[in-house]
Parts: C-alpha cells; structure tokens; sequence
C-alpha cells in the first residue's frame, strides 16, 4: 500500500515535469527574447523584459514564475547570453555584478507579486497590482546602482526616471491583455 503511494507520487511528480519542462524552456526564450529587442520609446530605448516577466507571473502564478525566473538566472549565470547586453557587456557572474544586478534580483519579486493578480479583478486593480509588482525592481535596481556609483540625484535620473512612461504603457498594455491570458490558460487546462 505504501509503495503504491510512492509510486504514484512519482508519477505524479514526473507528469509535472514533462509539463513543465516545454513552458520553462520557452518562457526563459521568451524574456531572452525580450531582454534583447529594443523598442523605440522617448526619452530611451526601452525593452520587453518587464512586460513578459508580468505576462510570466500573471499566467502561471507565483510559483512556476519563480521556478522560470530561477532557470532563466542560472542559464546567464552559467554564461549563456540571455541578458541584455550580452555577451557584448560580460557574462555569467561577471554581468550578473554588474550594474543591472539589482534589477535582475527584482525581477524574482515582481514575477512573485504578477502572481497575485486574478481573473476577476477589474482593470484598475490589475494595473495597480501591475505597479505595486514592478516597484521592487526598480528599488532595488537604484539600490544597487547607488551601491556601485554612489548616491546623488543622478540615480534616479539614471536608474528610474527614463523608464517611467515606457513602464506604464506595458502595465497598462498587459493588463488590458490579462483577460485574454486567463481564457487561454482556460483552454490550455481543459
């Protein structure tokens, strides 16, 4: 009896896997993607990243988000060029360290709080939880860059200021999309 359990728990476990190991593959493709194509934007370039790594946490929750992000950090901790800027600006833990570490930390919150984000929440709520997610990112990206070129004014100039308006235009663009996302998980699961 109780090898039965076990076996079933494995099988379990295994079906799991098999399910998720495609979606992690693809989803670490999808924000390499991401990281590394330039959208025209004023007053700078600006990047998918933040807008799939929430589209990430809004549609398979905190925990497989967390579980994607973790695969997507190690792949650029063992060097592969999946950061912005690689492999031109370093790889692996060298770019890690670099000045857009606090960002990459932030990351792992702001896909955790994307998680909370539900199907019936209304469109104000969504982009309220959409900023109140991508917040840590940024406070701990000007963290870390106060902690590399130390602390004036230009930090917030440098770290938060160019990417405001790039940021609410992808909060606003995902959570119009977040309806659209909840029926295709719908679908998927059925």
């Amino acid at each position: 009896m109780l090898n039965n359990k076990i076996q079933s728990k494995k099988l379990f476990l295994l079906k799991e896997i098999m399910w998720l190991l495609p979606i992690i593959i693809f989803s670490t493709f999808v924000i390499t993607l991401s990281a590394k194509t330039k959208v025209p934007f004023y007053p700078v370039p600006m990047t998918m990243q933040t807008f799939v790594i929430m589209a990430i946490g809004v549609a398979f929750g905190k925990r497989v988000g967390l579980l994607i992000l973790l695969t997507y950090f190690l792949e650029g901790l063992f060097g592969l060029p999946v950061f912005a800027g690689t492999p031109e600006k370093g790889i692996g833990l060298s770019y890690i360290l670099g000045p857009t570490c606090g960002y990459l930390i932030g990351y792992f919150i702001t896909v955790y709080l994307s998680g909370n984000i539900k199907d019936e929440d209304k469109i104000l709520t969504r982009i309220t939880k959409l900023i109140i997610a991508i917040i840590p990112t940024y406070v701990l990206g000007v963290i870390w860059l106060g902690t590399i070129f130390g602390w004036n004014d230009s930090i917030l100039k440098l770290g938060v200021a160019p990417f405001v308006f790039a940021e609410l235009f992808k909060i606003t663009l995902l959570a119009l999309l977040i309806p659209h996302i909840f029926k295709l998980k719908k679908y998927i699961k059925s």
